[in-house]
């Protein structure tokens, strides 16, 4: 019965013979209506008065083109496109162009041509994407292109064309968006209306390379939709230099973190990204499955177990750069899935990792930025004024608690007690601070650090002092029991660096993952698991050393100053997008292109895929009839 419904259905649809769409009979005749409308109000302009009739002749059809609603132009450009495809008088898609010249060297090879001066026995042929389109006549085009970062003026005079193809016909079907190859030559041009002309190529060749098949964002208007730019990245990197500048940095620095651990012996290595077990870190992790195993994994949340199962294996200087997964949420600084730099190095304790840090990371400000002071701006337009020089703030937990709260905390040795977890939830009564369940003593501890600590690190500050119950991998202090070796740095409130000496011992450290693995009972699902195989390695012997581990995505946002993670990642993870009306006509069905079945590809896939064509366009014409009132 359903297969005879859904034939019906298809029997019901009638073909739209300008746009190749099977739709239903009254969207057709709505359509229909439509276009004899359209075609009077043409007719209707044809025979007005001369005056409008002279005002329309004065528009170019690129004028005419940016007066067209998106789908409008994208069904028009798609048609032209395709009828070049067929002519290939040009080729809209030319396998190659030999580029010789970077735009920017250009720009900085040439800067001295004085006005009106050419060099005309100096080629360059350069490519890049059409901004601007100024046509001056027949025989007069300009355009600005842009390419690496910067734009260059490009003057085209029909006395200066070479080439197979005619001027006209190189020019008549470039439009904005489009990339196009120009060989030309450099020269100053001399207007009648200012003293200084600007920097050109003057071109003898202009060719289409790709075309764009869709309306860009005007350059005065821009592409500003917050939400749309993290969609559609490409076309905010297209319209907007920040964001690319962004990327740049981003590189910038991932490169001097390279170079910094090369130039002192690390080796950079790559750990699995799928785990059987969820260690190295207190996170909840995303869940995967292997079909062929039939086994449940887990999406790293840290590599630090196999860094440190390397060091026991002899390398003793490891670093890692690499994304890790944690389900958890997604707000201004935390994105599900994120950039760090682990590093191990024997022999070294946290206080080498402490010096470490403050000399990696204020010379990466002062290589990127040239300074050691940088100024950061949160969502709320508050102005932070960060100096990154070394040396940095210290500040021990429990006695900043104690001078917050007013009271003295349980010694160390006790702070994993019951006891200590009722005075935790009188000092967050008192101190008026939620902690949501599960209250275990490590997280409510974290609450009041976040509240009375964190808040007042702007400048770049290390706080040390963790209780053993909050560090599992992190060896106990040598001076004060009940605390471990362990410091976290935080700038403008926000956490950039955790590291600690590690634990070594395999004895305390199975008692730590079983002192997790009760935690994890309680409810607390970001508490670690026990991790057999890390813990025979220790048995093996792990030498004294130090550990370290960076957000590289939050240090961006920082050296950039952007308040949102998702400003400094090139695809941020998005919500899943709501369709708005109806979908998008793929540039093949616009133009009527048919798939045409691969070799090796079976019939009954391709059947199938046409079935699924029939039952999609059977759906849209549904949604279509219950939209309609």
């Amino acid at each position: 019965m359903a297969e005879a419904g859904g034939a019906d259905q298809l029997a019901n649809l009638h073909l739209d013979e300008v746009t190749g769409e099977q739709v239903s009979k009254s969207e057709l005749k709505k359509r229909q209506k439509q276009r004899v409308q359209e075609e009077r109000k043409r007719e209707k302009a044809a025979s007005a008065p001369s005056k409008p009739k002279v005002e329309k002749a004065g528009k170019t059809e690129e004028e005419e083109e940016s007066e067209l609603t998106p789908n409008q132009y994208y069904e028009i450009r798609c048609r032209k496109v395709q009828q070049l495809r067929q002519s290939k008088a040009p080729n809209p898609y030319p396998h190659k162009f030999k580029v010789t010249t970077d735009l920017r060297d250009f720009l900085k090879q040439y800067e001295s041509i004085k006005t009106g001066e050419h060099l005309k026995d100096v080629e360059v042929r350069v490519g890049g994407r059409i901004y601007t389109k100024r046509v001056s006549g027949a025989k007069l085009v300009f355009y600005d292109i842009r390419a690496e970062g910067v734009k260059v003026q490009v003057m085209c005079q029909a006395q200066e064309a070479a080439g197979e193809v005619p001027f006209e016909q190189q020019h008549e079907h470039l439009r904005r968006g489009d990339i196009i190859g120009i060989v030309g030559y450099p020269g100053r041009t001399a207007p009648r209306n200012r003293p200084e002309g600007e920097l050109s190529i003057f071109a003898k060749e202009v060719i289409l390379l790709t075309p764009c098949l869709h309306q860009i964002p005007s350059e005065h208007y821009g592409f500003k939709d917050q939400e749309q730019r993290y969609r559609q990245r490409y076309l905010d990197l297209i319209m907007n230099d920040n964001s690319r500048n962004v990327f740049l940095t981003r590189s910038k620095m991932i490169t001097y973190i390279r170079r910094y651990f090369d130039e002192r012996d690390f080796v950079e290595v790559e750990t699995p990204m799928m785990n059987a077990i969820a260690g190295g870190a207190t996170a909840k992790p995303f869940v995967t499955h292997h079909n062929d195993l039939d086994m449940n994994l887990f999406m790293r949340v840290a590599p630090e177990l196999y860094l440190k199962m390397l060091i026991v294996g002899g390398l003793e200087r490891v670093y890692e750069l690499g994304r890790l997964f944690r389900n958890e949420g997604i707000d201004l600084t935390h994105n599900p899935e994120f950039t760090t730099c682990e590093f191990y190095m024997a022999y070294a304790d946290v206080y080498d990792i402490m010096d470490i840090t403050e000399e990696l990371v204020s010379g990466l400000v002062k290589h990127v930025t040239g300074s050691y002071r940088t100024k950061y701006h949160t969502q709320t337009g508050e102005e932070y004024q960060v100096n990154w020089e070394k040396p940095w703030k210290r500040i021990d937990m429990i006695g900043a608690l104690e001078e917050a709260c007013g009271e003295k905390f349980p010694p160390g040795e006790e702070l994993h007690t019951t006891t200590t977890n009722d005075f935790l939830k009188r000092m967050l009564k008192k101190m008026n601070v939620e902690c949501t369940p599960p209250q275990t003593n490590a997280r409510m501890l974290d609450k009041l650090v976040g509240e009375f600590i964190e808040e007042t690190c702007v400048n770049p500050t290390f706080i040390t002092g963790h209780p053993q119950m909050m560090s599992p991998l992190a060896k106990y202090h040598r001076e004060r029991p009940g605390l471990c070796e362990r410091f976290e740095a935080f700038v403008c409130k926000k956490e950039i660096v955790n590291a600690y000496t590690e634990l070594n011992d395999p004895f305390d450290q199975r008692l730590r993952f079983e002192e997790q693995a009760r935690q994890k009972d309680q409810g607390d699902d970001e508490a670690q698991m026990i991790d057999e195989n890390f813990c025979t390695s220790l048995e093996y012997g792990l030498p004294p050393t130090g550990g370290w581990g960076m957000g590289i995505d939050r240090l961006v946002m920082f050296l950039t100053d952007n308040y949102s993670i998702k400003e400094v990642l090139t695809f941020p993870f998005m919500k899943e997008e709501t369709n708005q009306g109806k979908e998008k006509i793929p540039a093949a069905e616009v133009v009527g292109i048919k798939p045409e079945v691969e070799e090796g590809i079976r019939e009954s896939s391709w059947d199938a895929s046409k079935s699924l064509l029939i039952n999609h366009e059977l759906y849209s014409a549904q949604v279509e009839h219950v939209r309609r009132p």
